[in-house]
């Protein structure tokens, strides 16, 4: 969170300087490279300013990878490109468990495939390099003045952060406390996962047709009653599954739709700044987001959990209402 949170400054100047292709190819080569070193550098304390490292090359990737899109797509297909977007980033999620599984944990192999994976991805970059966006001139005002000119989307983004880094972390504690197994209760994050790939290109298909601030807040509702639901059917496990994977899908709706609220706003350096204020927010959300969600837990367990959820996407509704209140009185 705190590299997520130092490098979104530097990525609008970065693709300045660079171009977007070559700065999002640095990007890359930064990322594979402090992966090896985790396996080849042994003292602990090392491993911070390398987590800084990996996890500030691969905020420059989100950064970049959604100002491209944005960028480039037309606004009447902009929710579904980014729910293609969403989809795969979803998909990748999945994707990094199932091959640890595969190749297991010990030794060099999952370190040295993670790089390859990483470096096989600069080629579709590099091939697409002459319809890469530009960013010419400066942003009219600072990453965290964005932040309050387009709340509806970069809190989106926070609570998306929030939840979802809280979720993944917390989730198979909470199944243990309810009294699963262990397997069962980890299962949880996977059907919560399964709602977050379902439901992108849905959502984004609905926001190239209606008021995307009336579908972030549908899903800010959405998401505090999925959370408000689960202690409800938690001694159900079919239930409890099916809630879940409503929960995933309308909560990933935040993020998708938020960025594509984004994208319809602004253009050129203003977007790569607008966009660097949302990956900033979403990494503030992944800091607080596990901490809030762990002390609803000690507090009152094991719902507590939950309860944090549903307050973070509660909020995030009120905000979003009021916006829109505000805006149509304005």
């Amino acid at each position: 969170g705190v590299a997520a949170i130092l490098a979104t400054p530097i990525t609008a100047p970065l693709a300045r300087r660079f171009g977007t292709a070559r700065s999002f190819a640095i990007a890359i080569l930064v990322v594979a490279v402090s992966l090896v070193l985790f396996y080849v550098v042994q003292p602990f304390w090392a491993w911070f300013p390398l987590r800084i490292a990996f996890h500030g090359g691969l905020t420059v990737m989100f950064v970049l990878s959604e100002f491209w899109i944005n960028a480039v797509v037309p606004n009447d297909r902009r929710g579904l490109a980014m729910g293609i977007y969403g989809t795969v980033l979803s998909l990748g999620f999945a994707a990094g468990p199932l091959v640890l599984w595969i190749v297991g944990t010990e030794g060099a192999a999952p370190f040295l495939l993670g790089a390859a994976v990483l470096l096989l991805s600069t080629a579709p970059v590099l091939f697409a390099r002459a319809h890469e966006p530009r960013i010419e001139g400066h942003a009219r005002t600072s990453i965290l003045r964005f932040v309050t000119i387009t709340p509806i989307a970069t809190f989106a983004a926070f609570s998306f952060g929030a939840i979802e880094s809280g979720a993944a972390s917390l989730l198979p504690v909470y199944g243990v406390e309810l009294g699963y197994g262990d397997k069962s209760a980890a299962t949880l994050v996977a059907a919560l996962a399964f709602g977050n790939v379902f439901s992108q290109v849905p959502l984004g298909l609905l926001a190239d047709r209606i008021d995307r601030r009336l579908l972030l807040l549908g899903c800010g509702v959405c998401g505090t009653l999925g959370a408000a639901l689960v202690p409800v059917v938690s001694g159900n496990w079919i239930a409890l599954l099916a809630v879940m994977f409503f929960w995933g899908g309308t909560v990933a709706g935040l993020y998708t739709v938020g960025l594509t609220h984004l994208g319809a706003r602004f253009t050129g350096p203003d977007l790569a700044s607008a966009n660097a204020a949302f990956i900033m927010m979403y990494a503030v959300g992944m800091l607080v987001g596990p901490a809030a969600m762990g002390a609803g837990l000690d507090l009152w367990s094991p719902h507590g959990l939950v309860v944090v959820a549903a307050a973070f996407s509660a909020a995030y509704s009120l905000l979003a209402l009021g916006r829109m209140l505000w805006s149509r009185q304005a």
